[in-house]
């Protein structure tokens, strides 16, 4: 670590020697992985570029509409760039789309139909979607309560999906079938696109007409390709995850067939209408701005994802994924063994936020989630988890989550942080 850095982080920021050395010892051990990261970040980057360019993005695609939003010039080249980087045939991207789960659920609902089977291949899904599919609560409007039916396949014990599961479970009233791409609250790796392809290719030789659909949160630009690039018909995600590189205030985006697109829009707006409305809010210029920096941004939060599995092995915790692991999403997984090392971690991490740093982080019943979870932010965008955040269910074996970081050196930054917390207390 350079010496101005140490003695700042050192005797102004109040972080101990001891944590700086396993920190500079970490990130010489982690270089090479590093440099692999910046060459997709590098492809990555072009790539959008491209878009921009082929769409003729220009100064007019930045104004606002009103009333009902027809002919939104912003809107339509927006969703024309995003069809481009993902090379989809349709996007849908809107600011009144809420969150990645709302991303999701506009997706199943705008497709399934009363007596249709949805799969889940990747086990159970998200928190957040178990209301929306119907594994739990009652008369909210599920799936389930529209007469979709629901089946999940785990993985295999190497976190691998597995095909023969699936076979056995596809039926001919098997509609869709899903992947988790992140890892959510689970301890496995996240689903690579090389697995997403050889799934699509499995499931559509079983049944061509059978829906692949996969949740893309947290997954875009770890990869020189997206899920929709190897076969997946349809896939969804957040624009305060990845795709909004930390700009973009709110929305999320759906991305896939053109027919697939058209069924989700008329779920989001209403039939007979669709995408044809909705008003952009003057929010085109972040949504595009941040699309433009985030394979940086995501590059950062990537190598701070690794950094971090680093030094949690090095100090003896159980890691998922690895340091020198393959990444398929921004999440980094390390068992902390205790409620009080998860809280801690949570609280290291706040304070090292530029907003709300003050804050004490505490675990509390969320909306949507069975535990009670704790969730540490301090964005300039509240929920954006990709900038730096960690959370965690209070639930064994006690696992923490940590993403984000707009810079590898804030992501890093959080690391640090999150070490310094655990050892004043006494829990490294």
């Amino acid at each position: 670590m350079k010496t101005n850095t140490y003695k700042l982080l050192n005797e102004n920021l109040g972080i101990s020697g001891k944590i700086l050395e396993l920190i500079d010892e970490c990130e010489k051990d982690v270089m090479g992985c590093f440099e692999d990261l910046d060459d997709i970040m590098t492809y990555n980057q072009y790539k959008v570029l491209d878009a921009f360019q082929k769409n003729g993005i220009c100064d007019r695609h930045f104004s606002w509409n009103t009333g009902y939003g027809y002919d939104d010039a912003g809107r339509e080249a927006t969703e024309k760039v995003f069809a481009d980087i993902f090379h989809a045939e349709a996007a849908l991207v809107r600011p009144i789309i809420v969150n990645g789960t709302h991303a999701l659920s506009l997706t199943l609902m705008g497709i399934l139909r009363p007596g249709d089977q949805l799969i889940y291949c990747t086990g159970a899904p998200y928190d957040t979607l178990e209301e929306t599919i119907g594994i739990r609560g009652e008369g909210k409007g599920s799936l389930r309560d529209y007469g979709v039916t629901y089946d999940q396949v785990e993985l295999t014990a190497d976190g691998r999906i597995d095909l023969d599961a699936l076979a056995k479970a596809i039926t001919p009233a098997t509609k869709m079938v899903t992947v988790q791409r992140a890892t959510g609250y689970g301890w496995r790796k996240a689903i690579t696109i090389e697995e997403i392809e050889e799934w699509v290719a499995f499931v559509k030789d079983i049944n061509p007409e059978i829906i692949c659909m996969v949740d893309n949160c947290y997954g875009e630009f770890l990869h020189v390709k997206e899920p929709t690039d190897v076969g997946a018909d349809i896939m969804a995600g957040s624009l305060i995850k990845n795709p909004g590189g930390g700009l973009a205030l709110t929305g999320g985006y759906v991305a896939g067939r053109a027919d697939l697109v058209e069924k989700i829009s008329y779920r989001l707006t209403t039939p007979g209408i669709g995408g044809e409305c909705g008003l952009t809010f003057g929010q085109t210029r972040t949504m595009l701005q941040g699309l433009f920096i985030a394979p940086k941004t995501v590059n950062g939060a990537v190598k701070g994802a690794v950094l971090c599995a680093k030094a949690f092995e090095k100090l003896g915790y159980e890691v998922c994924p690895a340091p020198e692991d393959r990444r398929s999403d921004i999440i980094q997984a390390v068992k902390l063994g205790s409620p009080e090392a998860v809280i801690a971690f949570c609280k290291g991490i706040q304070a090292a936020a530029p907003i709300d740093s003050q804050v004490s982080p505490e675990p509390w019943a969320m909306p949507g989630y069975e535990d009670p979870v704790i969730m540490a932010a301090g964005a300039f965008v509240q929920g954006s988890s990709i900038e730096l955040s960690a959370d965690a269910p209070i639930r064994e074996p006690y696992v923490v989550y940590f993403q984000g970081g707009l810079t590898y050196e804030h992501s890093k930054f959080g690391v640090i942080k999150a070490l310094q917390e655990l050892e004043d207390r006494n829990l490294i």
